[in-house]
């Protein structure tokens, strides 16, 4: 059993490491949000769809089965769109670090679902994730657009993992992420239609861009996402989310490196930074002494 706790932890900071690399790819394609994100979800799911179909896989769900992954899919594609919009208006740290925030929303989101109540320590962080936010918003007025659109990506993210929680209980991973993904992908199509954003240009990228894609569409999204909605069936929401929190770190560092001075914030922005990361840590390290608190009176 340890071992299995920790294959599972050595997955899942893998594909975290993997998801680092995401925002720099969000960087480098010139494209909008919403066609990027277009082009990577169905580029996705034809991946999955090919994995699926070689493994021999049946595609047989029924009208509730599919309206359950439609509003699973729309989730995802909101949340991509408004990630890879805060990047392409602030920059790859500001976006990453507000992101951070998505373990708190999913203490505040999850008693919704299992009607819990929230507990006062959770408050307390909460307040301490403010305080951090207050500051950031202070020293970098330059991408309040930024933050605010991250942070509602944050909101969603923290969403759409509580509610794939639950949806593992009964469907695969790879079959959740391949309807997910095509049901993001006609959202789009929709809301692009209504936009009149198909052209003869829109399918006209330059060979970087698909090649950028193509890594994203695959290696940091196919992959990772089924192996991290299996993952639900080992761990909760929280520490998946709490985890993924590692990701900013992955991500910054790589912008530093990549994009240098343009990457390079204020010193109060890295302590707000600081204390909403350290919040959510604290709230992961009560949370598991909590957890084996219990384990040991059951044992009793």
């Amino acid at each position: 059993m340890p071992t299995n706790k920790l294959k599972n932890q050595l997955h899942l900071h893998f594909i975290v490491f993997i998801w680092g690399f995401t925002a720099i790819l969000g960087a480098l394609i010139s494209i909008d949000a919403i066609p990027l994100v277009w082009f990577r979800v169905f580029m996705a799911s034809a991946a999955l769809f090919i994995f699926q179909k070689v493994r021999g896989i049946p595609f047989n769900e029924g009208w509730g089965d599919l309206f359950k992954f439609l509003l699973g899919g729309i989730l995802v594609a909101l949340h991509w769109v408004t990630f890879f919009h805060a990047i392409k208006i602030s920059t790859i740290s500001t976006t990453l670090i507000t992101l951070s925030s998505s373990a708190f929303f999913v203490v505040i989101i999850k008693p919704f679902f299992e009607r819990k109540k929230i507990e006062v320590y959770e408050l307390i962080l909460a307040v301490l994730t403010i305080l951090g936010f207050v500051i950031i918003f202070r020293s970098e007025q330059l991408y309040t657009e930024g933050i605010l659109v991250a942070l509602a990506s944050a909101v969603l993210v923290a969403l759409f993992s509580v509610y794939n929680s639950k949806l593992i209980t009964n469907y695969s991973g790879s079959k959740i992420a391949f309807y997910e993904l095509f049901f993001a992908g006609v959202f789009l199509t929709v809301v692009l239609f209504f936009k009149n954003g198909f052209s003869a240009d829109f399918f006209i990228l330059t060979g970087s861009d698909w090649m950028y894609l193509t890594i994203l569409a695959v290696l940091c999204t196919a992959y990772p996402f089924v192996v991290a909605t299996n993952l639900l069936k080992k761990m909760s929401p929280f520490t998946i989310v709490l985890t993924n929190n590692l990701e900013p770190v992955y991500g910054i560092l790589l912008a530093l490196v990549l994009f240098g001075d343009k990457e390079r914030l204020s010193a109060p922005f890295y302590i707000g930074g600081l204390i909403i990361f350290s919040s959510v840590l604290i709230n992961g390290i009560v949370k598991s002494t909590k957890f084996k608190g219990r384990l040991k009176s059951e044992d009793r």
